[in-house]
């Protein structure tokens, strides 16, 4: 895996990326945004630097194919074991991977290069500072930190943290998931501990496509758990349908995607839920320097390749998806954003454009010819 710091030597394409994607404008007057608030970067911006090197060019290309796949680093007995039981092939570290790091890696650093960005988590508020350090997991016995993202395994990861923590014998022990005990949260650190882990510990994180995440959390909290629906889908309900008669009662069982959205746009982003919080503000890349961003997309891959980073003994593995879980599909997530109003979709997308910038997704392409299909 390429380090962080480490340039790709790739010449830089000629001509632009060709795709159609929602037009939308973000407008940010100097010196009206607040300190407190993302900043939001054009999306001009964000595709010359996506589009560097022409990189994601070749990737939707297929031109990878031609190349040869670098030899793994750190090939060590954790890695033989895996090959051994036939879970890690050869060429698992493959080029298109290491291309998908570095992307990211040159994005975070050109766009968080700017003034107006944090640098350090003491340049955060008080807020942003409170909903990091509440966010990041340690581990000291492996000298890690795992920030989390709720709709991004970390329920599977959170397990593996209490197998290494010697809490549960293994990740497929049936219990209900405790999502605070047995586990160590930055936040409960003092000032010096904390600096001290952030600077020597290995750091990580792992992203989904923002729309793919934030439809998982609405079918899930809206559809199935009744403590949500009860706390936000009551209010959303009683806020934002206007055909609800003022007596008829209220269970928030049945809200719509469309209801859910508006109420996001009524919503600050550093006082969302952590479920559809941007994941920009839980984790602060600018503020953390992370040493690896894995992709739920490619989740079984980038989680064998931390365990190894991190020396986890070759018997503790990543939790395989349960039978029951239903993902999000493409054809699911283009109905959803397919049927909402263009308008609401336009006034969505900035609320998550610097989790699409930073972590090198595409905007969703929601035209009308796009959508008929």
């Amino acid at each position: 895996m390429l380090p962080r710091r480490q340039d790709f030597g790739m010449k830089k394409s000629g001509g632009p990326r060709n795709s159609s994607v929602i037009n939308f404008r973000t407008t940010v007057i100097p010196g009206s945004v607040r300190r407190s608030s993302a900043v939001l970067p054009s999306v001009l911006t964000f595709l010359v630097i996506v589009a560097s090197g022409g990189l994601l060019l070749m990737i939707e290309k297929g031109m990878l194919s031609s190349m040869e796949t670098p030899p793994p680093r750190g090939a060590g007995k954790r890695q033989d074991f895996m090959r051994q039981v036939g879970r890690l092939s050869p060429g698992a570290e493959d080029v298109d991977s290491q291309i998908l790091q570095e992307i990211r890696n040159r994005t975070i650093r050109s766009m968080c290069s700017q003034k107006n960005m944090p640098h350090s988590i003491m340049s955060l508020t008080p807020l942003q500072r409170k909903t990091l350090l509440q966010h990041i997991l340690v581990n000291d016995q492996y000298h890690f930190l795992y920030c989390y993202v709720p709709k991004v395994a970390c329920s599977n990861w959170k397990r593996v943290l209490k197998v290494l923590n010697g809490v549960l014998e293994s990740v497929d022990v049936s219990i209900k998931m405790d999502h605070r005990s047995d586990l160590q949260f930055l936040s409960s650190f003092k000032p010096e501990q904390i600096q001290y882990r952030l600077k020597h510990y290995f750091k990580f994180m792992f992203v989904r496509e923002p729309m793919e995440r934030l439809l998982s959390a609405y079918r899930n909290k809206f559809g199935e758990i009744e403590s949500y629906q009860k706390k936000y889908g009551v209010e959303i309900v009683k806020r934002y349908r206007k055909t609800r008669a003022k007596d008829a009662p209220v269970k928030g069982d049945d809200v719509t995607f469309a209801e859910f959205v508006r109420y996001l746009l009524d919503t600050d982003a550093e006082r969302m839920n952590e479920h559809w919080m941007p994941v920009y503000n839980l984790c602060q890349p600018c503020a953390v320097s992370y040493d690896f961003i894995g992709s739920y997309e490619h989740l079984e891959r980038d989680s064998e390749f931390v365990l190894q980073r991190i020396g986890a003994p070759p018997h503790v593995r990543f939790p395989e998806r349960q039978t029951w879980y239903k993902p999000v599909t493409t054809e699911t997530l283009h109905y959803y954003l397919c049927t909402l109003p263009q308008k609401l979709l336009r006034e969505l997308l900035p609320k998550y454009i610097l989790d699409f910038s930073l972590f090198a997704y595409h905007l969703p392409n929601t035209t009308t010819e796009h959508c008929r299909h």
